[in-house]
C-alpha cells in the first residue's frame, strides 16, 4: 500500500547513479492539486548534476516513466507529476482499514514509558477554562502516543501546596465559616481567595499573617493541617466531577505536598556537586553560561521554591517510571522555568535531561481579556461543558427530535464540542473562546465531524449488506471516492506527524478534511444503488467511519452511531 515507495523505487531505477532513494525519498512532495497528480518530484536538484534546465529533465524522466505502475506519468515545468490508479489505491487502503479496523495506523513495538505532567489545578479553587487546555491537550497526546508504541503515564501534579495556602487559612478565619464551607466548598474558598487580594491591596499585613500561617503549615502545625488536609479533600471532590465529565483519568495526583520531604535531599545533593551560590541570602544555581537567569533553590528564609520541587519530581519521576520521555503540559508563560529545570539537572549530571520536553500552549480568554481566578474574572470549566450540553441538546430536539438515548448524545456532543474547539487550534495559538460557535453542527466543528461519521453510520444500517473486504471487490474509479481513499490513506502520517509534534490539531484539522471529502462524496454519488460496486461504496462509507471514530477517540470525543 505503500504508494509513495513505488514512486521512489521507479525514479531510483533511472537516476541510481546521481540520487540515492533515501534523498529522493525527501525530495517527494504531495501537489495541492488533485490534477497535478498525487505525487510530484522537482526536478532542481538534477539541474545542478546535469547543468540543464529542469524542465527539459522533467520531460525526458516523465518519457522514460511511462509504463504499467502508474495511471499517468506527466511534466508540468520542473516537476514530474505521479497519478495512482484510482481502482488500486481505492482498493488497497479500505481493505487495509476494514482489516486491521481501530488498529489502523497503530504501532505494536513497545517504546518506553512518558511521563506527562497535565491539568495539575490548585487546591481550594474551582476549575476554570483556563484549566482546560493542559488538561485535553495533554489527555489527547497521551492517546496519540500510546497509539504509536509508548506507554503514557497521566500525572495530576495538583497545587497542594504554597503560600496561598497561608492566604487562604487567613482569609478563612477572618471571613469564613464551616458551614459555608462544607454547602458550597469550591465556590466559597474562592470567594475568601478573591476576598483576600482585594483587602491586601489595602491592608499590606495581611501578607505576612499568610506567610505566617504557611510557615505553621511547613512545621506541620496541628490546626493548619487540618485546614488543609480538609480543602484538598473537597477540592479532589470537586475536580473528579469535572474530569468524570470529560473522560479524563489520571495514573497519579501526586502533587506539590507529594515532594515536601524529598526537597532537603536535592538542596544537599546540589551542595555536594558545589553548584549552589549565595545571591543576596538566597541560594542559587548560576546558569550565566547556558544565558539563562540563575534558577533559585531556597529562599534567605530558608523555603524551598517551586525549582526546588521540579528537581525532586523529575528525579522521582525517572527513578520511578524510568521514562524515555517527560512531558510537561504547562503554559506558554513558564518556558524559562523549564529551560532552567533542564539546565539545572544537566549541571547535576543527569543526562536524561535532554529527555525533558515543555509542552507549551497558548491562552484561552473571554471577549479578548485574560482569565484571572485571583481577580475572580474566572469561566468555570463545569458551567461551559453543561451550557454546550444544553445546547446541543437543543439542537438534536430540533433535528432528530425521535433520537433514541437524547441526553446521553448531548452530553457526547455538547462535552465534545468543547474540546475539538480547543484542539482545533494550533497548540501554540491564543483564542477567544464562543460557546455558540463551538457547539455550532456546520462548519470547522466538532458536532460536525461527528455528525458526519453519524451519517455514515445510518447509511450502513439502511444498506443492512455485510461487507465484502476482498481487494477485488473494493475497486472504485470515480474521483470523489478516490480522494477520500487518498485522504484515508494519509492517516498513518498523520498520527506520526501529530506525535512527533505532540500538536492535536493535526488529527483535528484531519478529521474536518476527511469529513468535507466524505460529505463530497456523499452528496454526488448515489451510494445505495444495487449495482456491482454497492459492495465497494459501502466498503468505503465503513472504512471511513473508523477512521473518523479513531481521529475523535485521539482527541478524547466520542463518536455518536446517531444524532
Amino acid at each position: 500500500m505503500n504508494f509513495k515507495e513505488r514512486v521512489v523505487k521507479s525514479l531510483q531505477t533511472i537516476l541510481q547513479d546521481k540520487l540515492d532513494g533515501q534523498t529522493i525519498e525527501k525530495l517527494i512532495e504531495r501537489p495541492k492539486y488533485s490534477h497535478l497528480g498525487d505525487y510530484a518530484f522537482p526536478a532542481f536538484s538534477l539541474a545542478k548534476i546535469e547543468k540543464r534546465a529542469p524542465q527539459q529533465i522533467a520531460l525526458d524522466l516523465a518519457k522514460e516513466l511511462q509504463g504499467d505502475d502508474f495511471a499517468k506519468v506527466e511534466a508540468v515545468g520542473p516537476y514530474v507529476n505521479f497519478f495512482i490508479k484510482h481502482d488500486e489505491l481505492t482498493s488497497a487502503v479500505v481493505s487495509t482499514i476494514l482489516s486491521k479496523g481501530n488498529q489502523y495506523a497503530s504501532q505494536s513495538e513497545s517504546k518506553g514509558n512518558v511521563t506527562i505532567d497535565m491539568s495539575s489545578p490548585n487546591i481550594a479553587k474551582p476549575m476554570s477554562m483556563g484549566h482546560l487546555r493542559s488538561t485535553v491537550i495533554g489527555n489527547s497526546i497521551s492517546l496519540i502516543l500510546d497509539k504509536v508504541g509508548f506507554d503514557p503515564i497521566k500525572i495530576n501534579h495538583l497545587g497542594d501546596w504554597g503560600t496561598q495556602f497561608g492566604k487562604l487559612i487567613v482569609a478563612y478565619k477572618k471571613w469564613g465559616s464551616e458551614d459555608e464551607v462544607r454547602q458550597d466548598p469550591i465556590n466559597n474558598l474562592l470567594k475568601y481567595y478573591v476576598e483576600f487580594h482585594e483587602e491586601a491591596e489595602k491592608h499590606p499585613e495581611l501578607d505576612d499573617e499568610a506567610r505566617l500561617w504557611f510557615k505553621k503549615l511547613e512545621d506541620n502545625d496541628e490546626e493548619a493541617l487540618k485546614l488543609w488536609r480538609w480543602f484538598r479533600e473537597e477540592s479532589l471532590k470537586e475536580f473528579q466531577r469535572v474530569y468524570d465529565i470529560l473522560g479524563v483519568t489520571f495514573d497519579s495526583y501526586n502533587g506539590e505536598a507529594f515532594y515536601n520531604d524529598k526537597m532537603d535531599a536535592i538542596v544537599e545533593e546540589l551542595k555536594e556537586k558545589d553548584l549552589l551560590k549565595e545571591s543576596q541570602g538566597a541560594q542559587i544555581v548560576d546558569l550565566d553560561d547556558l544565558d539563562l537567569s540563575p534558577a533559585l533553590i531556597q529562599k534567605s528564609d530558608g523555603a524551598t521554591l517551586y525549582m526546588t520541587r521540579d528537581l525532586a519530581a523529575a528525579i522521582y519521576r525517572k527513578n520511578t517510571y524510568n521514562f524515555a520521555e517527560s512531558l510537561y503540559v504547562v503554559g506558554n508563560e513558564q518556558s524559562e522555568h523549564f529551560k532552567q529545570l533542564k539546565a539545572v539537572l544537566g549541571k547535576m549530571g543527569y543526562d536524561w535531561s535532554d529527555d525533558i520536553r515543555h509542552i507549551p500552549f497558548g491562552l484561552i480568554t473571554s471577549g479578548g481579556k485574560k482569565l484571572s481566578t485571583r481577580k475572580g474574572n474566572i469561566i468555570l470549566l463545569e458551567e461551559v461543558l453543561s451550557d454546550a450540553v444544553r445546547l446541543a441538546k437543543a439542537q438534536i430536539d430540533e433535528k432528530n427530535p425521535n433520537l433514541p438515548n437524547k441526553e446521553q448524545v448531548a452530553h457526547e456532543v455538547g462535552v465534545g464540542a468543547v474540546i475539538f474547539h480547543d484542539l482545533r487550534n494550533d497548540r501554540l495559538d491564543n483564542f477567544d473562546f464562543n460557546l455558540e460557535e463551538v457547539v455550532r453542527f456546520e462548519g470547522d466543528t466538532g458536532p460536525y465531524v461527528q455528525y458526519t461519521n453519524a451519517r455514515a453510520q445510518s447509511i450502513l444500517r439502511k444498506a443492512n449488506h455485510t461487507v465484502d473486504a476482498t481487494p477485488s471487490q473494493l475497486e472504485l474509479t470515480d474521483d470523489y471516492s478516490f480522494e477520500v481513499a487518498k485522504e484515508l490513506l494519509k492517516f498513518n502520517e498523520i498520527v506520526q506527524r501529530a506525535a512527533e509534534k505532540y500538536e492535536p490539531s493535526i488529527i483535528a484539522k484531519y478529521a474536518i478534511n476527511l469529513a468535507q471529502l466524505f460529505n463530497k462524496y456523499y452528496a454526488n454519488q448515489r451510494i445505495l444503488d444495487e449495482d456491482k460496486h454497492l459492495n465497494a461504496r459501502l466498503a468505503l462509507v465503513e472504512a471511513t467511519s473508523v477512521v473518523l471514530t479513531e481521529s475523535l477517540r485521539l482527541l478524547g470525543v466520542n463518536a455518536p452511531k446517531e444524532m
